[in-house]
């Protein structure tokens, strides 16, 4: 870590962080088409019972849960950015799969679902090595950069959204080349960034085994060490985790947080806009386009303040507030209040994520970073299929409303837990200390 003062000025003005803008945010909107797409076509298409619903989630998700650390592990071995032009390059094509699908009569349950997860796949892959050339653009301004981001990416979720939701009238393959396209534009602005010299993580020295005699010195013509497998790398990333006790407890709170946070969000709350409300695909879209409104709204106003001197104890506090935005909904508001309430769980939402994610990216080590962020994305990403798993089980026996009340009960217990079980409400950021 380090102490010293970030330099003054505008974050915008950066000019490696803007060419990391460019490429991450057309990426960032494909991506958030997903979230309607998926939930429009199994449940307002298809029909899909919500346990059905729950199970396409796991489907879709649970693979990310070990692509993503192997993805972190790759990000350390090599330069993250020829990584993301290769896996770009392959995201374009299940979109362009699923319009073939669709012009035969084949839209169902199943291809739906693989295409999802293809999908998934993909994005599972390349947020690590995205969250990695972050730190690189930004220098000593992680704070500031992590919210700058974050809102961006916030306003391309919006848009993504609101394209999406324009699919009965402009058609599914229309937006499904959109997303498409965006994608293969992505890869090419990622390929304008600089390519790093070196991979920063060289084989580790074994020790000779009982005599083996001296050691024999490598010959001068053997070339560059070969890189540690990426089995033993992930292993590295963990142990380096359970060696920081920070880190791991905001892995831990983000991770069970995000099972009811992400989890009610994405399957949860399409059943209380589609069944309790009787909104469509333009009203889903549309109350979706005030959550994340919410995130970049709140982004923004905190870009005024960074970078902020005790991030953790906004962090902790967002826990207690989300589980009253839960108690209110379990009232079925009244359509103003609906909309005003998904509002705040969005500014709750975006507080929550770029509070955690820079508490990891000032603490963690370069030679870690990209395997500690895989994991911390591994919990902002991988918990949602297994929280909409269980909800959606929940909303099948007890009801879309009580669906919510798991969610509301973690929320509070993990604010207690952060405040005296963890050092996240203690915690001071680097560049509020000497140096």
């Amino acid at each position: 870590m380090n102490g010293a003062a970030a330099p003054v000025g505008s974050i915008w003005g950066l000019p490696g962080f803007r060419a990391y803008l460019g490429a991450s945010s057309v990426t960032m909107l494909s991506f958030s088409m997903q979230q309607l797409l998926i939930a429009w076509l199994l449940i307002g298409v298809l029909h899909t019972e919500p346990g059905a619903v729950g199970i396409a989630h796991a489907i879709i998700g649970i693979p990310g849960l070990f692509l993503m650390l192997w993805g972190g592990a790759s990000a350390d071995r090599v330069d993250p950015r020829g990584l993301l032009i290769r896996v770009y390059a392959m995201s374009a094509v299940p979109p362009l799969l699923l319009i073939a699908v669709d012009r035969f009569g084949l839209l169902g349950y199943w291809t739906v679902t693989l295409w999802a997860l293809l999908m998934s796949v993909a994005n599972a892959y390349q947020t690590p090595a995205q969250a990695a050339i972050l730190n690189r653009s930004t220098g000593a301004r992680v704070q500031e950069g992590v919210t700058a981001a974050t809102a961006v990416g916030f306003v391309m979720q919006v848009v993504g959204l609101a394209l999406a939701g324009q699919l009965e009238r402009i058609g599914l393959s229309t937006v499904l080349c959109i997303q498409s396209a965006a994608i293969a534009v992505g890869c090419v602005l990622i390929s304008r960034l600089p390519a790093r010299p070196a991979p920063l993580i060289p084989e580790p020295a074994r020790p000779a085994p009982p005599n083996a005699g001296p050691a024999r010195p490598a010959p001068s013509s053997a070339g560059p060490a070969r890189p540690a497998p990426a089995w033993r790398s992930v292993l590295d990333g963990l142990r380096e985790i359970r060696r920081h006790a920070l880190v791991m407890h905001v892995l831990i709170v983000n991770f069970v947080s995000m099972l009811f946070n992400a989890g009610t969000f994405t399957l949860v709350f399409p059943f209380v806009i589609t069944r309790l409300y009787g909104g469509d695909a333009a009203f889903l879209a549309l109350m979706l386009v005030v959550f994340w409104s919410g995130g970049v709204l709140v982004n923004f106003l905190l870009l005024k303040f960074m970078p902020l001197r005790a991030p953790g104890k906004l962090f902790l506090v967002m826990q207690l507030t989300r589980a009253l935005i839960f108690a209110v909904y379990l009232f079925e508001p009244a359509l103003p209040l609906l909309v005003l309430i998904t509002f705040l769980w969005g500014m709750n939402m975006g507080i929550t994520t770029t509070t955690s994610r820079g508490i990891i990216q000032e603490c963690a080590e370069p030679a870690y970073r990209g395997r500690i962020l895989a994991v911390y994305n591994v919990g902002a990403l991988g918990a949602q299929p297994i929280g909409a798993l269980a909800l959606g089980l929940v909303v099948a026996k007890a009801g879309i409303l009580n669906a919510l009340v798991p969610g509301l009960v973690v929320s509070v217990a993990l604010f207690l837990y952060g405040i005296w079980g963890t050092p996240i409400w203690r915690y001071v950021s680097p560049q509020h200390t000497p140096a």
